[in-house]
């Protein structure tokens, strides 16, 4: 764990990219609508963080996440509109 009081923008990206890239399955299943899918990868972002800050998010902090997280699904939805396979960090 990391002592980090704050998570800057290069770590945030980092974290859920990983977090999207450890649950293609569930990120499959979020294109598809099926539900509970946003939910469990929202969860799975919010955890990572926690486990990265070692400590619990703030409200505010966790809507931040949710947002950065939303914008990378659409990164992926665009690449793969466009052909793109993966995502460029």
């Amino acid at each position: 764990m990391s002592s980090n009081l704050e998570l800057n923008d290069s770590d945030l990206n980092e974290i859920l990219i990983n977090v999207l890239r450890e649950n293609q399955q569930m990120v499959v299943g979020l294109f598809r609508n099926e539900p509970g899918s946003w939910g469990f990868l929202a969860g799975q972002g919010v955890i990572a963080c926690k486990d990265h800050l070692g400590r619990g998010l703030t409200d505010s902090e966790r809507r931040i996440v949710w947002g950065r997280l939303w914008w990378w699904i659409n990164q992926l939805k665009i690449g793969l509109l466009s052909g793109e396979e993966q995502i460029n960090d």
